[in-house]
């Protein structure tokens, strides 16, 4: 009785962890998440709206949190306002969606000032084509003003802003990495 036990645990944790294994959260270094976004932009979120639309596979409703970010690019320092989108939100306590994937509420409140990388999308669900957050949240990044100026909070290993440094730091980086992006 023991075996047979031990030979399904062993075969229900196997079969788990292959499972698990097969869902990927794809990991970016800064030089490519430079090379696969369109933009990245340091600015303050002026704005924040969710929308719904009806998926047209089976009719259910795909949430979607859209943030308006006013700043400059930092790939060239252009002043640029722009939305980006990414998967979930609620239009109200109880008609909307959470996504795990998606940024923590606290990051995207307007007056925040954020480090953003997005990339035009022609679908990302329901028919919406946006400029999608990349890599889901770890296409944002918050930053803080310091005695040195603002710097921008890294996420650790995995991240492509992985420890924190200054925004100008970032800006640097950002500009050399750009000037060899593969168009």
């Amino acid at each position: 009785m023991r075996t047979i036990h031990r030979v399904l645990c062993s075969a229900l944790l196997l079969g788990a962890t292959s499972t698990v294994s097969t869902a990927q959260i794809k990991s970016f270094t800064l030089e490519e998440m430079v090379q696969t976004a369109d933009q990245a932009i340091y600015g303050q979120i002026i704005g924040s709206r969710v929308f719904r639309v009806d998926s047209p596979v089976d009719g259910e409703g795909l949430y979607f949190t859209t943030i308006t970010i006013q700043g400059r690019t930092l790939a060239d320092g252009r002043a640029m306002t722009v939305d980006v989108t990414f998967r979930g939100g609620f239009l109200s306590e109880t008609d909307g969606v959470f996504n795990s994937e998606a940024p923590a509420a606290q990051d995207v409140k307007p007056g925040r000032k954020v480090v953003a990388f997005y990339r035009w999308t022609d679908d990302i669900g329901g028919g919406v084509g946006t400029n999608a957050l990349m890599a889901a949240h770890g296409g944002l990044y918050r930053t803080v003003e310091g005695p040195r100026g603002p710097a921008v909070l890294g996420r650790g290993e995995g991240f492509a802003i992985t420890t924190n440094r200054l925004v100008g730091q970032l800006e640097s980086a950002v500009k050399l990495l750009s000037a060899t992006k593969k168009r």
